[in-house]
Formats: structure tokens, sequence, C-alpha cells
């Protein structure tokens, strides 16, 4: 069997896409999906997405971790998608999707390139140590820092990712450094198990981290820079609830194909 796949990148946060409208690919099969990962010897890429049918919203995005197994939500990788809906004609310039973590709306530049992607409202944060945790469709550690640039993300990461505390469920960790005009993010992220490029839900998790440590009410709007590239987050706060959150940034088609499955 061949499969028709696309490559799109949002701030260098790398997916490999399949319209699967027509349900001709049974995706629940965890090894191929992670051979398919596999920048050595696959297409490569932090995950791979599934674009179906489903009633009552403009498409389902169904989505996998490079390790093959079903993740929490993905905010780069929802943008791609909705860049993906678009070059399929399933919308114009406005659309609501189904995910993991319920639904979604978003709305695509007229070139196709940049997406405002509306995230789900945030209540709790909680307090590990110096360390802000908080769910914004995937769980995510948020620790400043220094010197970001030189730390060792991976290692880190990993480590804060296998402690006692976050273990059996994995988290993703988020180191930042606060450069006034903006926020400086890196990534460890679980299921792929290494630094990406970028993570939407963790740039999301920082911005609203940082404004509850800040006591920043009223409407926000947060720059972060990526390894690749820059993001923004903009939002409402009241001193209690994070709403009318929305993740934007570039959503680029890379290349098509199509690959052999044994």
């Amino acid at each position: 069997m061949k499969l028709h796949f696309f490559k799109y990148q949002g701030a260098g946060n790398d997916f490999i896409l399949v319209d699967n409208r027509q349900n001709t690919f049974n995706h629940q099969q965890p090894q191929i999906l992670a051979d398919l990962c596999d920048r050595r010897f696959g297409i490569g890429a932090d995950g791979i997405m599934f674009l179906q049918n489903t009633e009552g919203f403009d498409f389902e995005m169904v989505y996998y971790n490079a390790d093959g197994k079903p993740s929490s939500m993905c905010g780069n990788g929802g943008r791609c998608i909705v860049a993906f809906a678009k070059h399929l004609n399933i919308f114009k310039d406005e659309t609501n999707f189904l995910a993991v973590d319920g639904w979604h709306y978003a709305k695509i530049s007229e070139a196709g390139d940049w997406v405002s992607l509306q995230m789900i409202d945030v209540k709790d944060i909680d307090e590990d140590g110096d360390a802000y945790v908080l769910n914004t469709g995937s769980p995510h550690y948020v620790q400043c820092t220094t010197n970001l640039a030189d730390k060792d993300v991976f290692s880190e990461g990993k480590a804060i990712r296998n402690s006692d505390n976050y273990r059996s469920e994995g988290i993703n960790v988020n180191f930042i450094e606060d450069f006034g005009d903006h926020l400086f993010v890196r990534t460890y992220e679980r299921g792929v198990e290494n630094e990406t490029y970028a993570c939407g839900t963790g740039v999301t998790a920082v911005a609203l981290a940082m404004a509850k440590h800040k006591n920043h009410t009223g409407e926000n709007n947060t720059r972060i820079k990526v390894l690749g590239g820059n993001l923004n987050i903009r939002f409402n706060y009241d001193g209690k609830v994070f709403n009318n959150i929305f993740l934007e940034g570039p959503a680029k088609f890379v290349f098509e194909g199509y690959v052999n499955l044994i």
C-alpha cells in the first residue's frame, strides 16, 4: 500500500499530514506511525496527523506523537492541520474543527501561511517549587531561567519529565528567559522525548504562567521566540480564568509524496 502524505511545519515543529476522510488508512498501528516519523529511516517528523470527517465540524484532527502513540492536543499541529484543510478546500478563511481536547476555532491568513488558533480555556495553574504546572490541552511544566541559549535542555528536561512526580503520565518541560519585550522558550516534549524547535501548547502555557506570575490581568499579548521562529499568544485573564486564548504563528507546506507501507 502506498500512503499519500503531506509535510508541514510551524516554527520548525514538523508534522506528517494525511487526508483520511475516506477512512482508507487504519492509523491505530503504533510501530508503522513511529517508523514514518523516524528521521533516519522514515519521512521524519515530530508527529503525524490524520484529517477525518466528523459530524458537526469541518473536520477532525487525530494526532499521534513521533513514538506512534495517541497524544493530547498539539498546538502547532493544530495550526498546521488548519493550513492543510485550507489546501484541501475544506473551508475558506475560518473553521471549526474537533481535536482530542474538544472544539477549536481557527482563522487563516489570505496567503494561507499564518494561523490564529483558539485554545481551550484554562482555570488552574499549580506550583511545583519555583515552577508552574498547567494544562493547555497538554500538560506543561514551566520554569524561569537565565542563559537559556546555553542550557542543556535535553538532559534537564528529560530529568524533570521522568521524575517521580511526572514519570507515569509524562509532562512537557518548558524553560523561559524573559527579555522584557518577548520571552525566549525552549521545550523538551514527551512522546518525542527530545527538544523540539517549537511547542504550541508549551508557549501557550508559558504565556499564561508568566501572566499569573506578574499578575498581568486584562487583555494580554505575549511575543514568544523559539528555536524555529516566532509565535504570539493573546488572551484575557481576569485574575482567575484565562479565556479567549489564541496561539498565532506560521504554518507552512514543505513537500508531499508517497511512501510504501509494508
